[in-house]
């Protein structure tokens, strides 16, 4: 496998080459940053933890380099704060029992721009040995630049994939913007509340975030919980924990859809329902 960084890192926990590990995955996540693929994906986590049948592998863009600090990495150089972040996302990999977990060490900037190939390319390289099932990805209504970026990238990626490589589903993760605003009918939701021993140590890996002063740990629990008892007014709750998602398979399986108008398709479906709620309660029906 041939990446665009030279200091690219390829993790396999058991040892086994990458492009072995790689041929065996079922469910892959693409995460801009190291901790999104443990916030994002916990579900594709949970389905091949200790799974013989199913591998997890997960790819981060960036470096790291960015990160927010205080607290006890306040006075680590952003150099610094790259070894740290690496090895904290191959110590989830290792937890997670991850099959794979590739770190491509782009900065934001890098990532954001359009016009650099390195990022697709890479991506298709990997995708093409992967052949996963699933794919995890930011959701293209997130509100962070970088998570977007990334996920557009990984569109451009999959798109370029032979039809029959292309996976069966693709989702659209939460992470700096929830997903309840969708729809239910077009919510893709993910029971997580198994195993949440696992979910916790996950989140607690990323101590240069969490002591860096970003409780992301307990933010991202919150959510899950108050999606699994939000998520049906008149229906006592069937998951303690759940994370939503955005379907973007028809994306990916149908190249000529503009993303954008896809996205905001599903925005003016809420629009719609808030709109027409609001005339019905008012004539009292």
């Amino acid at each position: 496998m041939k990446l665009t960084k030279p200091e690219a890192d390829l993790y396999v926990p058991d040892g086994r080459p990458a492009s072995d590990a790689l041929a065996l995955t079922t469910h892959l996540a693409i995460g801009a940053h190291q901790d999104d693929l443990e916030f994002m994906a916990l579900h594709g986590i949970l389905e091949c933890f200790r799974r013989p049948d199913r591998s997890f592998a997960g790819v981060t863009m960036t470096n790291g380099a960015g990160s927010a600090r205080s607290g006890p990495y306040a006075a680590c150089s952003n150099d610094e704060m790259v070894q740290i972040r690496v090895a904290e996302q191959r110590e989830a990999a290792l937890i997670g029992g991850y099959g794979c977990q590739i770190q491509l060490m782009y900065s934001s900037s890098e990532l954001k721009n359009a016009s650099n190939p390195g990022p697709v390319n890479d991506l298709l390289e990997i995708l093409s040995l992967a052949r996963p099932q699933v794919v995890y990805l930011h959701n293209p209504a997130d509100k962070h630049d970088t998570h977007v970026a990334s996920c557009l990238r990984a569109l451009a990626a999959l798109r370029r994939l032979e039809p029959a490589a292309r996976p069966s589903r693709v989702l659209g993760c939460e992470v700096w913007r929830n997903l309840d605003w969708l729809l239910d009918e077009d919510k893709q939701v993910m029971p997580v509340d198994d195993r949440p021993n696992l979910a916790a140590a996950l989140s607690g890996v990323f101590d240069s975030q969490i002591s860096g002063g970003k409780r992301y740990d307990l933010a991202v629990q919150g959510r899950r919980l108050a999606n699994a008892t939000f998520f049906e007014s008149h229906e006592v709750d069937r998951h303690s924990q759940l994370a939503f998602a955005m379907d973007l398979t028809p994306l990916v399986a149908d190249s000529s859809l503009d993303v954008a108008a896809y996205t905001t398709s599903l925005v003016d479906r809420m629009r719609d329902d808030v709109a027409g709620r609001l005339a019905r309660m008012s004539r009292g029906v």
